[in-house]
């Protein structure tokens, strides 16, 4: 291994150089106009059953996330949603570097118009917008 082992504050540090974020306001209207506008919250199940997130988005844990986007894999194991590499993608976790990491991934993998939510779930809620629970 060449250098210093990655930290996860390190690996989300880089994220954010390498995905561009959008605030929630932004965000809403984004996801207003644009009908294919596809927001992944890549928290645990339980994690979002706690705090709710954002109205429409999709629940794919980061450690699913490697898998049901990759294009190399069986079929059967890829998530029909991620088939298109340039559908506008945003990821969020409760507070920003989760979210990060899945944007980050999304980008290496090779699609082409992925955000990461600034704040997360948690800057959704502070900014009054409104919140799905139970079900998305």
């Amino acid at each position: 291994m060449n250098g210093a082992p990655q930290t996860f504050n390190g690996m989300a540090d880089e994220a954010y150089r390498t995905v561009p974020s959008i605030k929630p306001a932004d965000a809403e209207r984004r996801q207003k106009k644009e009908v294919d506008l596809l927001v992944i919250d890549v928290r645990d199940a339980a994690d979002i059953a706690q705090t709710g997130t954002v109205p429409g988005a999709l629940n794919l844990s980061l450690g699913s996330l490697t898998y049901l986007a990759d294009a190399e894999v069986p079929e059967s194991w890829r998530h029909p949603q991620l088939a298109d590499r340039s559908r506008p993608i945003i990821t969020t976790c409760i507070l920003g570097p989760l979210g990060a990491l899945g944007g980050k991934l999304l980008h290496d993998m090779g699609f082409t118009d992925v955000q990461v939510l600034e704040g997360g779930v948690q800057a959704w809620i502070d900014a009054g917008l409104p919140v799905a629970r139970n079900g998305m």
